[in-house]
């Protein structure tokens, strides 16, 4: 029935690799000593070593190639289901299984690691009060900074570089951040603008890390304020922060840690949406007061991304996001996208008696 042994084989390896990963996800400290300080960051520099000179993007191609062969593989096999399907079943089983394998082997075991409040010693849940405290001081903080670049508070902002010029511009983002941080060290760089930014955007997403490449992926049809927050963002993943909320914390501290002001003001309006955002769940009150504050500027910018989604919305993006939710619940991310709070209690207790 079957031309090689090894298919069977490996494709029987797959429901034994899904019972070790659930084993895995009650071990987070394993994880974090033997992979993700261990193993990975070995895996990372060669991953980005070999891809990260190339000035597209390798992974793109990669994922077409891909699609174009499974496409071919259906087509070829499409009449002989019917007589071969235990095969052919066994057959794309055998080759999830190597897909599955590789995407854990190469980054996916990061979705295990322990939490990054703990690795940081932050706490990790705080009081309307404080969300309340630390929402007024970012918002004190965006409207200075709306200020010293030069614009009028009604003034939306626009950075003034290339899409390259703000790769090159994120770089002191981690070189600054590791004299904190020294596990948040990120040599060499790989991070590009995406081939396909059109059907990201379609699917609704700013960015991705590609696992088999290494490669940060930014979609180049965002607008420029969110750029370097989302290229902190993916170069985050790149360092083995696999969960959403945490690598959002981080392309937070890289953007405000950078040395050009426009990209702090980027790093500092993100934190604030999501502050803002948590407030109105918690004190509508008190959000809508809060608004009132705000740089009609800095609004006008997010006001500005909401429209940029609104023209793309389609089924699609519904159906797209709806499968990363569960691939996120699926991955150690119970919430799912939706992951506001632990973000916010991390930015909370790293403020806590910090000036801004």
């Amino acid at each position: 029935m079957f031309k090689k042994k090894s298919t069977l084989i490996v494709a029987l390896l797959l429901p034994l690799q899904i019972v070790l990963i659930q084993l895995l996800k009650h071990s987070p400290s394993f994880v974090e000593k033997w992979y993700s300080l261990g193993l990975y960051p070995w895996i990372g520099k060669i991953s980005r070593n070999l891809w990260g000179w190339v000035p597209f993007s390798v992974g793109d191609v990669f994922y077409t190639l891909i699609t174009v062969v499974v496409i071919r593989w259906i087509y070829k096999n499409f009449k002989s289901f019917r007589h071969e399907s235990v095969r052919l079943v066994f057959e794309a089983t055998a080759h999830l299984s190597v897909v599955y394998f590789m995407f854990h082997l190469l980054w996916g075991f990061n979705y295990y690691r322990e939490p990054l409040h703990k690795s940081l010693n932050l706490g990790n849940d705080y009081t309307t009060q404080e969300l309340i405290d630390i929402t007024n001081r970012i918002v004190k903080k965006s409207n200075e900074l709306h200020n010293s670049l030069g614009f009028a508070d009604s003034v939306k902002i626009d950075l003034p570089y290339s899409q390259k010029e703000m790769f090159v511009l994120t770089e002191n983002s981690f070189t600054n951040l590791q004299k904190t941080f020294p596990s948040l060290s990120l040599e060499p760089r790989s991070i590009k603008k995406s081939l396909w930014s059109l059907g990201l955007t379609y699917m609704g997403y700013s960015g991705y890390l590609n696992p088999f490449s290494g490669e940060a992926q930014v979609n180049g049809l965002i607008k420029s304020y969110k750029y370097p927050v989302v290229a902190c963002h993916e170069q985050a993943h790149q360092l083995g922060y696999a969960k959403e909320n945490e690598a959002n914390f981080i392309a937070t501290l890289a953007a405000i840690h950078n040395d050009n002001d426009y990209i702090k003001y980027t790093g500092y309006i993100f934190a604030l949406r999501y502050c803002v955002n948590e407030l109105s769940y918690r004190d509508e009150d008190k959000y809508i007061e809060t608004l009132k504050d705000i740089h009609p500027g800095i609004l006008a910018s997010y006001k500005e991304m909401r429209d940029f989604w609104n023209r793309y919305d389609n089924p699609l993006e519904e159906l797209s996001k709806s499968w990363y939710n569960l691939f996120l619940k699926a991955n150690n991310q119970p919430k799912g996208i939706k992951t506001y709070s632990y973000m916010v209690a991390l930015m909370v207790h790293y403020f806590d008696n910090k000036t801004l």
